[in-house]
């Protein structure tokens, strides 16, 4: 990575000389390094005690700046996190690469009039960096809710049984409607304890109505098992020992364990 060092030297009788002189200087020894002119404009300088009060100023306000832009090049990273090696293309700065910008540096005098004193100036720059820092925060918030909800929404159509919505998966016929003593129960189980299930679903409850299990979808995803009670009309009481044995099925590292919705058909007292 390109290492940058700005350099004030001593006054000679011009900046050219000086220029000059520091060049011969970086580039004797084997072209230690790369000299370029940072052009900075003569600023009203003002009093000592003005310089020296603002001189604390400037120290809170370039830890500041350094901070937003350290901020802006790190949130970058986190966006193009599939992209690392595009980071650098899109830290741009005026439209130009960070290399290009520092080594041509040009004063934007509309921005800075050199006729302000150096404590306007340097408000100036608080204020835009300020908004920098809280347009970032906006858009961060903001991209990381869109974030949110796509992981949401793919979760919804890709993840386990368990936090899908069953909507695209279930159907009408899947359950018994407009009846005045059948309601159905949505039951999701580990593919591992299908047997299980079977044996001893009809035991769970006392109206569970003999050998109505039906299954109504297979997903492939490791799940634990959960009982739904999609009712509230039905009493439905879960067997403490199978709920144990179902919740604690031996499965080998490394095993599929699949799951599957069945649907229960249970009497209404």
């Amino acid at each position: 990575m390109t290492e940058f060092w700005l350099i004030s030297a001593p006054g000679e009788k011009t900046c050219q000389q000086t220029w000059e002189k520091l060049h011969a200087a970086a580039t004797k020894n084997n072209n230690l390094a790369i000299a370029s002119k940072f052009n900075i404009p003569d600023l009203k300088v003002g009093t000592l005690d003005v310089l020296v009060g603002l001189s604390d100023e400037l120290a809170k306000l370039d830890a500041f700046v350094e901070g937003v832009v350290k901020k802006v090049a790190q949130y970058m990273a986190d966006v193009l996190e599939d992209s690392k090696d595009k980071v650098q293309e899109n830290l741009l700065a005026n439209g130009v690469d960070l290399v290009t910008y520092i080594t041509r540096f040009q004063w934007d005098m509309a921005k800075y009039p050199i006729k302000q004193s150096l404590k306007n100036i340097s408000e100036i720059i608080a204020k835009g960096v300020t908004q920098i820092d809280n347009d970032l925060k906006s858009r961060a918030s903001a991209y990381n809710n869109l974030k949110g909800n796509l992981q949401n929404l793919e979760r919804k159509n890709a993840g386990s049984l368990l936090t899908r919505s069953l909507a695209e998966i279930v159907k009408k016929d899947d359950f018994v409607l407009d009846s005045e003593y059948l309601v159905t129960l949505l039951v999701v189980v580990p593919k591992l304890n299908h047997n299980d299930w079977i044996k001893q679903y009809e035991t769970l409850a006392e109206m569970v109505v003999p050998r109505s299990s039906n299954k109504v979808s297979l997903n492939s995803t490791s799940t634990p098992s959960v009982f739904s009670q999609r009712t509230k009309t039905v009493t439905f009481v879960m067997s403490p020992c199978l709920g144990r044995q179902l919740m604690t099925s031996d499965t080998k590292p490394g095993k599929t364990n699949s799951s599957f919705v069945t649907s229960s058909i249970m009497k209404r007292r």
